[in-house]
């Protein structure tokens, strides 16, 4: 039986942050689902930075279809979960479904990949109390009011809780992710 990995996104994450976990993970063996408020063609943008701008530009990215809709995800048939920042995590913090996705796996205790603005909707459903956690620089006051300490690394790894600043440190995210993924979630 395959391990399944989540993805919880929306419109407006980042296309690299969705699709460089979903790729690299399928690539290691891992069934990875996408899921979003509802099942529908999700559309990515890409941030990136320009010359004379005060702080990061948004142009249109990929899209990608939504494999289920966040009310219809059993937390216990995923091993892990992936959240991909963007602009989608502004929003989707608010949903109560994504809550209780986030804090089903953070209270068993389970793998959880974020990256850039994704922690926002693990600190809006109380996960990072207590927890060592990096995100996309402005958003440290975000995550030290949920209880978090925040450190400026390319990826910082508490327990089962891994992040990442942003596209930029995709490899050492998913290297040390896949670290974690392997000892709590092996694949046969």
């Amino acid at each position: 039986m395959a391990v399944k990995i989540l993805i919880v996104t929306g419109d407006a994450a980042e296309s690299l942050e969705v699709l460089y976990p979903y790729q690299r993970l399928r690539e290691e063996g891992y069934e990875v689902h996408i899921a979003a408020p509802a099942v529908k063609k999700l559309r990515f943008v890409v941030h990136d930075f320009e010359e004379g701008f005060d702080t990061y530009t948004e142009k249109p990215g990929y899209t990608w279809p939504a494999d289920l809709a966040f009310a219809d995800v059993v937390t216990e048939e995923y091993a892990a979960v992936v959240v991909p920042g963007g602009r989608a995590p502004e929003y989707l913090r608010n949903d109560p479904e994504v809550r209780r996705i986030l804090a089903a796996f953070t209270g068993a205790d389970k793998p959880v990949a974020q990256i850039c603005h994704g922690p926002l909707i693990t600190a809006a459903s109380g996960g990072l109390d207590g927890r060592r956690v990096t995100a996309y620089p402005a958003l440290e006051p975000d995550m030290k009011a949920a209880g978090a300490a925040y450190e400026d690394s390319e990826a910082v790894v508490d327990g089962t809780l891994v992040s990442a600043r942003a596209w930029p440190d995709h490899s050492a995210w998913m290297r040390e992710f896949l670290k974690v993924l392997r000892a709590k979630a092996p694949l046969a």
